[in-house]
């Protein structure tokens, strides 16, 4: 298994190179960088402004700039950004906490309903309660994201006022009282991720469970007078996962993307709101670094996707 992981981790090098080097690029080609005020400040003499971008190497050529990102970032060095005047690594470090508790709470919340819908709407085809399950399903895949986000803060937080509708990092309570808090203000956008994940996954997860359970292994399983539930979870369940691992790893850049309007929409201080405050800033840095941990969850999510094929079916090699 070690050997297995460090030659996945190996094999995702090349990879993560690659997306670096597309992401330089195109953020190199855009228009407007960090300087790009300077030029128009009167306040800033041109020998200033000329000193800073000769000192960051902005004037070089694409391919040298890059070597010398590469080689910081090797070395522990992400960049400095311009804008909030500190280390990007420090910032993305202080941002990526929040994110990571929203995208992995909406995950956890995915599958609780997913799974379960899925897998009894598959024992029951065609009844009242999987034609309910699939008409529930196309509406929440249906609706996106900023739609339903809008939808919960009219009806939770303006209407009912019930629920914050800005996430706050600086919550005054201690003990309980901030775990409550910070459980209560992390309800609309883990529902918004969540129940939209868990939409997509109720109708793949019923499919996957339908190729299944007709095959002869499952009938002969009936036949030698097994129990419903336990040929449900120990002989079906089982191989219907690996699809749906599949799925979930190839719809973490969707997560992503969908984790990046939930927090403009909710006021939540993660990295996704950190890309766009950046992007409109043309605080290249900070984009060039939050995009590349991105692509480096995806591709951990990916990993970790790839072991458990090897847990759910042991026919799977992982030599």
């Amino acid at each position: 298994m070690s050997q297995y992981v460090l030659r996945r981790l190996l094999i995702a090098i090349p990879s993560l190179l690659g997306i670096s080097l597309v992401l330089f690029v195109v953020l190199a080609l855009a228009p407007g960088d960090p300087f790009s005020e300077l030029a128009t400040n009167p306040n800033v003499p041109p020998e200033v402004a000329a000193a800073l971008r000769a000192k960051f190497g902005l004037d070089d050529p694409i391919y040298l700039r890059y070597l010398h990102w590469l080689s910081a970032m090797a070395h522990g060095d992400w960049g400095f950004s311009f804008v909030s005047r500190m280390n990007v690594d420090a910032l993305i470090l202080q941002r990526l906490p929040a994110t990571l508790y929203v995208i992995g709470s909406a995950q956890i919340l995915a599958l609780l309903i997913a799974i379960p819908v899925g897998v009894y709407a598959a024992t029951k085809p065609y009844s009242l309660f999987d034609q309910i399950a699939n008409v529930l399903a196309f509406v929440g895949f249906s609706l996106p994201t900023f739609f339903t986000g809008i939808l919960f803060i009219l009806i939770f937080s303006v209407t009912l006022d019930w629920l914050p509708f800005v996430y706050s990092s600086d919550i005054k309570a201690t003990g309980i009282r901030w775990v409550l808090e910070m459980i209560r203000q992390a309800i609309m956008p883990v529902a918004v991720l969540g129940l939209f994940q868990a939409a997509s996954m109720t109708r793949f997860v019923r499919s996957a469970m339908l190729d299944v359970i007709r095959l002869d292994y499952v009938t002969t399983a009936r036949a030698k007078g097994l129990g419903q539930a336990k040929v449900i979870v120990k002989h079906v369940m089982r191989n219907a996962m690996i699809p749906v691992v599949t799925l979930i790893a190839l719809q973490m850049p969707a997560v992503f993307g969908g984790a990046i309007v939930t927090e403009q929409i909710f006021r939540i201080p993660g990295i996704g709101s950190l890309l766009i405050s950046s992007i409109l800033s043309n605080d290249t840095p900070v984009v060039m670094a939050v995009t590349f941990v991105f692509a480096c969850l995806v591709v951990l999510f990916n990993l970790i996707a790839d072991v458990l094929y090897g847990w759910l079916d042991p026919r799977i090699s992982l030599r």
